[in-house]
């Protein structure tokens, strides 16, 4: 584990960026971006056109380490290039930005009102490469829908599960139990999802983060923040406008950031340079300024 990148994660003001869309959530990601599917004809065009839009991210002058502590990359684009570098390579060397890889194959279907994530059977070999690829840590998303305590369980034991295989490889994996933000029941939901989790981090041995759907109690995680097993919990925006995102996180003290939509929001492919540079700039200055408190 690169000293550096653990100083910066675990101290530094800032926000994670979210920059993981992956074959499901690409079309979404890229219509909001001003690209319609109308645009591109099969996979390949599509993630080139998604590469172009990390690329010019990540490539823009309000990009850097100094308010965005680290961003999580889909594995295709760790394995391409901005600017003659890996990705990865690139965002620390170039930006100091910290990089983590999702490393999920996606949801499983509902059984208990939850989601768990499909097998993962390459996981070894990924956290291998994305360790030559000079990454800190991973990202693995799992959905609870309702306040089933059964479902919750075996939710948070699957991803503690894999959150230790991960750790063997000298990284730190972002364990992400997603709370529908629309779930009926997402108040009774999080206090489960919270006594399932202190009741994991007793049987680990190295730090780990916690990426967390805002909750509706504010402050409610404080606990996970404080824990010494947690080296820092970061919020997914889950649907929330920007707007609506940073006002929750803002009432969640030691919580940061880890938006994807909320960060990206505004964002054209249209846009001249000097206005996408604006709208980007200030995207980042409101998520980082919501981080601190």
């Amino acid at each position: 584990m690169d000293e550096q990148q653990l100083n910066k994660i675990k101290n530094d003001p800032g926000f994670i960026a979210a920059l993981d869309q992956s074959g499901g959530s690409t079309p979404k990601a890229l219509k909001l971006y001003g690209i319609d599917e109308s645009e591109y004809s099969g996979e390949d065009a599509m993630f080139d056109l998604i590469h172009e839009m990390r690329t010019r991210i990540i490539t823009d002058p309000a990009f850097n380490g100094e308010r965005i502590i680290g961003a999580i990359l889909f594995e295709q684009t760790m394995d391409r290039q901005i600017e003659g570098k890996g990705t990865a390579e690139y965002l620390w060397q170039d930006k100091g930005v910290v990089p983590f890889l999702k490393v999920d194959k996606g949801l499983a279907d509902e059984a208990d009102g939850t989601q768990v994530m499909k097998p993962i059977p390459d996981l070894d070999a990924v956290c291998e490469k994305a360790v030559g690829h000079g990454v800190f840590g991973t990202k693995m998303r799992s959905v609870i829908k309702v306040a089933n305590e059964a479902g919750i369980r075996a939710n948070v034991a699957q991803q503690f599960e894999f959150g230790k295989q991960i750790l063997g490889h000298g990284l730190v994996p972002i364990i992400e139990p997603e709370v529908d933000i629309n779930s009926p029941s997402k108040s009774e939901a999080e206090k489960l999802l919270k006594d399932r989790i202190l009741a994991e981090l007793d049987d680990v041995d190295q730090p780990i983060m916690l990426k967390l759907t805002l909750p509706e109690e504010d402050g409610f995680y404080t606990e996970l923040v404080e824990h010494p097993k947690v080296l820092r919990v970061v919020a997914l925006s889950g649907g929330y406008s920007r707007d609506e995102a940073n006002a929750r996180l803002a009432r969640n003290p030691g919580v940061i950031a880890s938006f994807s939509r909320a960060f990206t929001e505004g964002l054209s492919a249209q846009q001249s340079d000097e206005d996408y540079t604006s709208t980007l700039d200030a995207s980042i200055q409101s998520i980082f300024e919501a981080s601190r408190t």
